[in-house]
Formats: structure tokens, C-alpha cells, sequence
């Protein structure tokens, strides 16, 4: 504790205890239960730090300090996650069990980084708010800690993350796309020169019903990128003077046609994670982000795999306390459920579920909750049709968000009031199908060239340099 005082550093929980979404200000939100998570895991820090010879900080920036944040989420939210008293206490224990699932696949279908001419500060506002349970995102953020240097050191360097796809957002103003499409395809080749493999795959944004639009996905169809990314909402943030339906038959179905006969039929759409006070700043366009245009285009183009990101979980961050209500009560969870019910309703099998951004903020703000939404999109949309995503890197490194996923269970009474099925142990084969098996079909990738590369020995030679 004296040196932790003197180094002035406050210990930071390895994983979040508060939460904010794109356009709050503030440090974040923070449950009576997240506050008990929080003292919980520091508590445990100086309990088990001490034996080692660590401060708080210290400790919590150790693979059993990770441990016990799950020991700590456990008990205020009961077991639902995998973890062993004896991996917060004894290091061998934890890092056994990271030796065990070192080889396990982790390919993330959502991840972000921006341009070097990006000026938005916008985005920094999570990073502040992780660096209230990051300890690695120390001092002020700034835009370099969103830009590619930093993004593949976090995602590549500093996680499992074996492979990736590097996604985008447009806006209504040309500054302030993350990336333009040709940036995002360059990435690729960049990081592809720098491990020796393709470890990284990139979408292109389409913006249907903007000037030249069309033109522009000609153009990026010459580019080869690995997939589509659009948003029915026109701009993910605010107003948008272009929203539009995946079912428009005269706007975009001349898009689908182009992109059947390029063999590019990867789409991955932006549903829900509407910002807060979507109703008010987004009044005319916060409607096109549900699910109800997904079945008829998804049933008029059998050849698209439609991939639904955010699982079109209909708000960010902490999960209103009337929608936690209901799902107890009656397992619906809004938007969410709607998409894993297209299946069976309208008999198709080309959709798909994505988890960046749902599955951290409701992993450690309702375990439950999360768990819900990973039983409802297994049991309606099939085993094989939800992919890991992790939205990084706004957030740092998305090594505590894999960490919970492969501990996670769905409790007991949910499986039996609402038939779920279980998820399994961390190596079983339905968190290997999430965490890479089911993107593997939607991206395919040659994981021979996989096992030749330089990644591995980066990686060894960044944690050599880390202090």
C-alpha cells in the first residue's frame, strides 16, 4: 500500500466496473452492484497481492489479478463464472490455465482503429472512461491510442486475438469517417507485411442512397474487400440525412446484385446500440436500426450472409432496468430476441449474430443478462451463426473480454426456464465455434500460412520489452 501511495497510481479493476456510451460525458455509469464489484476486486487485490509482494496496482495487472475480478463479479452477481480461489492466489495456477487455451483460436470480427487524419476527439470518451478499469490506458487519451500503432499492439500484440476484421463507420461528414474505404483495405496488406500472413481481413462501407454511392462500391469491388458494412441508420451517433432498409428493393437490391456477381457476400449490418437519448437526437432515423427489414432481404438473397452486429442490442451500456425485468420474466430481450426469432419465423439460414460491444457491456453490468442474450441467440439462430466480436480497440485490449467469454455460463434455472443450452467449458466446442469456427465460415482464411508467420515471436518480443 506505501508504495502504491507513493507511486500515485490509483489501481485500476482489470475489468470495467462503470460504463459509458459514445456521447456521455462523465467518468461513466455505475450500478450499487457494480460499486460492490469494484471494492470487492480491491479488496481482493490487497489480500492476495500481498503474499506476492505487490501493491494493488501491481497485482491487478497480473493474470490472477484478472482472476479475481471474475472471483469478485461472482460474488455479487452469483457463479457464473469459471474460476478457481486458487488462480488469484498462485500464479502457476493462472498461468497454467493460459498455457491450456494458448492455442485456442480467437478470430474477432469487429475491430476498429482511425485515420491519421481523423480530429475527432469524440471516440477519446472511451477511452477515458476504460481507464477507469484498464491499467493499461494511463494518462490522458489521445487519438494516437486510436490509431493503428496502437491498435495492433492492443489487439494483436497484448490479446489471444489470432485473426481480425478491421471494420468502419461513415458519417454524414467525409471528416469524420473512422477510416475511408481504401485506408481500411490498406491495413490489411500493412499488417499482412508485417506477420507474413493475413491476419487481418477489412469490410467497405457502402452508404446506400448517397451521392455516388453506387459508383463508389464499383470501386471498392476492385479493391477486394472481404466484406460490406453498412448502417441502416444513415450515421451511427447522431441524425443521419441517409437512412435506408436492407429491404428497399429499388435502392439497394441493385447493391446486392453487384455484390453476388463479385463473389463478395459478406454483409455485415449495424443494428441497435443506439446511443443514449436516441429518441430525441436521432428522432427521424432511430427506427431503421431494429431487425424488421432483415427477414425479406435476407429470404430474397439466399447467396448474402447477413451478419447482424452488436446482435442489434437496442441500447449501449447498462442494460435498462425494465428490459432486465422482463427478461427475467418472460426471457424476451428487445431487438435482441427479434433477430434470433427470423429463423424460424421466415425459415431462412443466411443470418447471423455478432457480439461487439453487447456482449462487454452486459458481461460485467449483468452477467444474467448477458448470458440470456448468449442462450437466445444460440437456441434461435443455431450454434453456428453467432461470431465473437469485441469492438476494440476503443476499450484497449480486448484480453479481459475473451477472458470472460471462455468463463461464462448461462445459470442453471435459465437453462431450464427458458430451454437454453449450455455453453460449456472454455475449450468445448461451442465457445470454439463462437470464438472462431462460425467467422471462419463467413471470413475464410488459410490457417496453414497461419502457422508460419511472425506473430508469435512479436508477440514474445513485446512482452519482453513490457515493464
Amino acid at each position: 500500500m506505501e508504495r502504491e501511495a507513493r507511486s500515485g497510481a490509483r489501481p485500476s479493476p482489470p475489468v470495467p466496473t462503470r460504463l459509458r456510451e459514445e456521447n456521455e460525458a462523465g467518468p461513466g455509469r455505475q450500478t450499487a452492484r457494480m460499486r460492490r464489484v469494484e471494492r470487492n476486486i480491491l479488496a481482493l487485490a490487497q489480500v492476495c497481492g500481498a503474499p506476492l509482494g505487490l501493491n494493488r496496482r501491481e497485482f491487478l495487472e497480473t493474470s490472477c489479478g484478472l482472476a479475481a475480478a471474475f472471483i469478485a463479479l461472482n460474488a455479487v452477481f452469483g457463479p457464473l463464472f469459471a474460476v478457481e480461489a486458487a488462480e488469484a492466489a498462485d500464479p502457476d495456477v493462472s498461468a497454467a490455465r493460459s498455457l491450456r487455451l494458448a492455442d485456442q483460436l480467437v478470430f474477432d470480427v469487429q475491430t476498429h482503429f482511425v485515420s491519421p487524419t481523423f480530429s475527432s476527439p469524440g471516440m477519446l470518451a472511451l477511452r477515458e472512461a476504460a481507464k477507469h478499469w484498464n491499467p493499461d490506458l494511463r494518462g490522458d487519451a489521445t487519438l494516437e491510442d486510436v490509431r493503428f500503432e496502437s491498435y495492433f499492439r492492443e489487439v494483436f500484440l497484448e490479446s489471444d486475438t489470432a485473426l481480425a476484421v478491421l471494420s468502419n463507420a461513415p458519417s454524414d461528414e467525409p471528416g469524420g469517417w473512422f477510416l475511408t474505404n481504401e485506408e481500411a483495405l490498406a491495413a490489411r496488406a500493412t499488417i499482412e507485411k508485417r506477420v507474413g500472413s493475413r491476419r487481418l481481413q477489412a469490410h467497405a462501407v457502402f452508404t446506400p442512397g448517397r451521392p455516388g454511392w453506387l459508383e463508389d462500391l464499383e470501386r471498392c469491388i476492385a479493391l477486394r474487400p472481404d466484406g460490406w458494412k453498412g448502417y441502416t441508420v444513415g450515421s451511427p451517433f447522431a441524425a443521419s440525412r441517409w437512412p435506408w432498409r436492407l429491404d428497399d428493393e429499388k435502392l439497394v437490391y441493385p447493391a446486392y446484385e453487384r455484390m453476388v456477381k463479385a463473389g463478395i457476400t459478406t454483409v455485415a449490418i449495424h443494428k441497435g446500440l443506439l446511443p443514449s437519448g436516441y429518441r430525441t437526437s436521432m428522432a427521424d432515423t432511430w427506427e431503421y436500426g431494429n431487425v424488421d427489414d432483415v427477414p425479406r432481404a435476407a429470404r430474397d438473397w439466399p447467396q448474402i450472409r447477413f451478419v447482424i452486429y452488436h446482435s442489434a442490442i437496442r441500447s449501449g451500456g447498462i442494460p435498462p432496468a425494465e428490459d432486465r425485468r422482463i427478461f427475467e420474466e418472460t426471457g424476451y430481450i428487445p431487438w435482441v430476441s427479434d433477430l434470433a426469432r427470423i429463423p424460424e419465423k421466415h425459415g431462412v439460414t443466411n443470418v447471423y449474430a455478432e457480439l461487439g460491444s453487447v456482449f462487454a457491456a452486459t458481461a460485467v453490468s449483468d452477467p444474467r443478462y448477458c448470458a440470456g442474450i448468449l442462450g437466445t441467440l444460440v437456441q434461435g439462430l443455431g450454434e453456428d451463426r453467432v461470431v465473437w466480436g469485441t469492438d476494440s480497440v476503443w476499450y484497449g485490449s480486448p484480453r479481459w473480454q475473451i477472458d470472460a467469454f471462455r468463463r461464462l455460463e448461462i445459470p442453471g434455472d435459465l437453462q431450464g426456464k427458458f430451454g437454453y443450452r449450455p455453453l460449456g467449458p472454455a475449450d468445448g466446442p461451442l465457445k470454439g465455434k463462437i470464438l472462431a469456427g462460425n467467422a471462419a465460415a463467413v471470413y475464410p482464411f488459410a490457417a496453414d500460412a497461419l502457422r508460419g508467420d511472425r506473430l508469435q515471436s512479436l508477440r514474445e518480443a513485446h512482452g519482453a520489452r513490457k515493464p
